[in-house]
C-alpha cells in the first residue's frame, strides 16, 4: 500500500514567493501542500486545524513571526515538524530558530530537490540544515553550552520598540508611535528575539528588564 503524501502547510507573506515555493515542493509527488498562509497568526491557526506533518515557514511575517509560530506550536504540543525557509543566514537567526524547535533551516536559495529532501528528513524525525550553515551548527554544538547565548544589547531603536511592546501596544501601534511601518516593527522584533535568544515579545521584554536595558514604567 502506498504511503499517503506528506502534508505541508506553507507560510510566507509574499504571494509570488509562496507560489514559487509551492511549485518547488509539489514537484515531489510524495509531498502535498494542503494549506497556505500569508502571516504567522494564520499559519498557526492552519497548523492547529490541519495538523500537517510538516510546516515550511518564513522567519519574518506579519502578526506572528516564524519563531513565535514555532514556539507556540511546541508549547501546544502540536505534532508538526518545522522547516524554516528564509533569507537570513546569520548565526543568531539560525540558533534562535533551533532553540524555538525548528528541525530544518534552509535559505531561499535552496533548490526544489533540497527543499523536498528537508521536508522528508524532518518528517522522519531528523534534522535538515542548509549546507552553508551546517559547519557553524556543528562547531557550536561541539562547544560547552552549545546553544547558550550571551544576550547582545539591542540597538536604541530596537529598545524603543521593546519598551512600547512592554506597554502592550500592537505592532501597528508601535509603528505609529515611532513613525515606521508595521513590517519594520516585525524586522526589529526578529532582530531582538535573535539577540536575546527568546521566541516571543513577553520573554524579550522580561529579559531586557532583567538586563536593565528598559524599565516598564518608561
Amino acid at each position: 500500500m502506498n504511503e499517503p503524501p506528506i502534508s505541508v502547510v506553507l507560510a510566507d507573506d509574499h504571494p509570488a514567493v509562496r507560489a514559487g515555493i509551492r511549485q518547488f515542493i509539489e514537484r515531489d509527488a510524495a509531498i502535498q501542500v494542503i494549506a497556505e498562509a500569508g502571516d504567522g497568526a494564520a499559519a498557526l491557526e492552519l497548523i492547529r486545524q490541519h495538523r500537517p506533518r510538516v510546516a515550511v515557514v518564513d522567519l519574518q511575517m506579519p502578526r506572528l513571526t516564524g519563531l513565535e509560530v514555532i514556539a507556540q506550536a511546541r508549547k501546544e504540543q502540536l505534532p508538526t515538524a518545522f522547516v524554516v525557509l528564509t533569507a537570513y543566514d546569520d548565526d543568531p537567526y539560525i540558533f534562535a530558530a533551533l532553540r524555538a524547535g525548528a528541525k530544518g533551516y534552509l535559505l531561499k536559495t535552496a533548490g526544489p530537490e533540497e527543499l523536498a529532501r528537508a521536508i522528508r528528513l524532518v518528517n522522519a524525525g531528523q534534522s535538515a540544515l542548509d549546507p552553508g550553515v551546517t559547519a557553524r551548527v556543528i562547531d557550536r554544538m561541539g562547544a560547552p553550552g552549545s546553544l547558550a547565548h550571551e544576550p547582545e544589547r539591542p540597538s536604541e531603536r530596537e529598545l524603543a520598540v521593546l519598551r512600547l511592546a512592554g506597554q502592550g501596544l500592537t505592532n501597528r501601534a508601535i509603528g505609529h508611535e515611532l513613525g515606521i511601518s508595521e513590517r519594520t516593527v516585525h524586522s526589529h522584533l526578529i532582530n531582538i528575539f535573535a539577540k536575546l535568544a527568546v521566541n516571543n515579545r513577553t520573554a524579550a521584554v522580561l529579559k531586557a528588564v532583567r538586563m536593565g536595558w528598559i524599565a516598564l514604567d518608561n
